[in-house]
């Protein structure tokens, strides 16, 4: 037979645990109501509003970005491709 003392700890942890899964149901449940609650005024209240960056401003960023890469490896890609005998291994 199981002592006192076991199933005392029993019982703590069990009512523990069942206390925790309230309080983590109840706190989901309170997040997905403000979620919806938030996303329904967004819906009410939504525009068509202009991006933060527009496209023109993303593929100028990517342009000056390739050109910088290219800059900065292209004298190391040359060189390594003047080497006699050296390939790039795929696996």
């Amino acid at each position: 037979m199981i002592s006192v003392l076991a199933q005392e700890r029993l019982l703590g942890a069990a009512l523990g645990s069942a206390i925790t899964g309230i309080i983590v149901f109840e706190q989901r449940k309170c997040i997905y109501n403000s979620i919806s609650d938030n996303q329904s005024q967004v819906d009410s209240n939504s525009q068509a509003r202009e991006p933060i960056f527009p496209q023109k401003t993303g593929t100028k960023f990517a342009h000056l970005w390739n050109k910088a890469v290219d800059q900065t490896f292209g004298p190391l890609i040359e060189s390594n491709s003047l080497v006699p005998g050296s390939c790039w291994l795929v696996v």
